[in-house]
C-alpha cells in the first residue's frame, strides 16, 4: 500500500558518519544530503542553531556563547549529544524534504571506520537509535567504498582499498566479503589541513584559518612535482604585528607541508601489503589499489603510491561518495550483503 502511495521512496537509509563530512543514501531516490558534519549550538540553552553548510560558516566566528564544532573526531563520535543532534536534524531533513513523513521508523546503515573500538561502536548505534533509526547495520568503511567502487568484494581476489577520509585512513584488503589485512591511520584530510596551517605559521609567521588552509589543499596542494608552478594568494593574521597580511605560497611549498603525512600513508599501505597472504598479493599486483575519501583527490597522489610500491592505483569514480554508495547497494541488495554488517 504504501509503496504504491509513495513510489519509489523507501523508509531506509545509508549513512557515511565522517569527520569532515556526513553524507546520506535514501533508498529509491540516491544521495539526498552531503553536508559538513558541523554543528552550531547555542551553549546559553543548550539549543540547535546549525547543522552543515551554514553551521560550517560560522567556524571561527562565534561569540563565546555558541559553540561550532565537528562532534566527530578521527571517524568516531567525540560528542555523543551533538552527533545525535546532528543524525536527528538530517533525518528529519530528509522526511520534510520528501513527499511523505516517515510513518515509521527507518532502517539505517552507517559506515564506521576500521578499528573502532566495541564502546565507540556502541556510541554510533545509540546516536542513530536516538536521532529515530528502527535498526542499526554498521558496516566497515572500506568495506562499503568497495561494494560503492562496484569490485568483487565476496569473490576470492584480492580487492585493496585506501579510504583517506577527513579524520583516518583506512587501508584494506578484502576478499570473500572479509577484511584479510589492514592498517587505520588516525590522521587524514584534516591533519593535512592543520600541517598546512602549521607549515605557514612556521616560515611566515602567518596564521590561517581552517578554511583558507583547506582552499590551499584542495587547489595547490599535490603529492608529486607538477608540469606548471601553482599558486595562491592567502590572507591571515601575522603574528609579529597582530595585523592583516597577505602572502603567496606555491605548490612546492604545499608539497613539503604535506610530505609526512602522505609519506606515513604510504608506509601503512606498504605494511598492508607485507602483512598480506602471498595468493592475494599476487593479484594486488595485477588488479591494483583503489583511493576512495577526499583525500584521494589530492593532485599526484595515485602516481605517488603507484611509484612507491610497483602497484597499479586508480582513484575510485566519486570517491567522495563511495561509502554512502556503497551503504546504499547493501540497501538494495540487504540479504545479499547481510554478513558484512555489524549490529548489536
Amino acid at each position: 500500500m504504501f509503496k504504491n502511495l509513495f513510489g519509489n521512496f523507501s523508509r531506509e537509509i545509508g549513512i557515511d558518519l565522517g569527520t569532515a563530512n556526513t553524507l546520506v543514501y535514501l533508498k529509491g531516490k540516491g544521495i539526498v544530503i552531503n553536508e559538513p558534519s558541523v554543528v552550531a549550538i547555542n551553549t546559553k540553552n543548550d539549543s540547535l542553531l546549525a547543522v552543515g553548510h551554514q553551521a560550517q560558516g560560522m567556524l571561527g566566528k562565534t561569540p563565546p556563547h555558541i559553540a561550532a564544532l565537528y562532534p566527530l573526531s578521527a571517524g568516531v563520535i567525540s560528542d555523543f549529544e551533538v552527533t545525535e543532534k546532528m543524525l536527528k536534524y538530517f533525518i528529519d531533513k530528509i522526511s520534510s524534504d520528501s513527499s511523505f513523513s516517515f510513518l515509521v521508523k527507518p532502517r539505517v546503515v552507517i559506515g564506521i571506520p576500521l578499528e573502532v573500538t566495541e564502546v565507540e561502536r556502541k556510541a554510533v548505534e545509540d546516536a542513530a537509535f536516538s536521532a529515530g533509526a528502527s535498526s542499526v547495520y554498521l558496516v566497515d568503511e572500506p568495506v562499503a567504498a568497495a561494494i560503492g567502487a562496484r569490485m568483487p568484494i565476496k569473490e576470492a581476489v584480492a580487492n585493496m582499498v585506501v579510504d583517506i577520509g577527513g579524520g583516518t585512513t583506512d587501508i584494506a584488503v578484502i576478499s570473500l566479503g572479509g577484511v584479510v589485512s589492514y592498517k587505520s591511520i588516525k590522521f587524514a584530510g584534516q591533519e593535512m589541513t592543520r600541517q598546512i596551517i602549521n607549515y605557514i605559521r612556521d616560515d611566515f609567521n602567518l596564521l590561517l584559518g581552517e578554511g583558507v588552509a583547506e582552499q590551499v589543499k584542495i587547489k595547490i596542494g599535490s603529492a608529486i612535482e607538477l608540469d606548471n608552478i601553482l599558486e595562491m594568494r592567502v590572507r591571515g593574521r601575522d603574528l609579529v604585528t597582530g595585523l592583516p597580511k597577505e602572502i603567496v605560497v606555491n605548490d612546492s611549498q604545499i608539497r613539503q607541508a604535506l610530505s609526512k603525512n602522505i609519506r606515513q600513508i604510504i608506509e601503512g599501505i606498504k605494511m598492508t601489503i607485507e602483512e598480506t597472504p602471498p595468493e592475494l598479493v599476487s593479484e594486488i599486483y595485477q588488479r591494483g589499489i583503489l583511493l576512495t575519501g577526499g583525500g584521494a583527490k589530492l593532485k599526484g597522489l595515485d602516481k605517488l603510491i603507484s611509484q612507491e610500491t610497483n602497484v597499479p592505483v586508480m582513484v575510485a569514480d566519486d570517491p567522495l561518495s563511495s561509502v554512502v554508495i556503497g551503504t546504499g547497494i547493501i540497501l538494495d541488495d540487504f540479504d545479499n550483503y547481510r554478513e558484512v554488517l555489524w549490529t548489536s
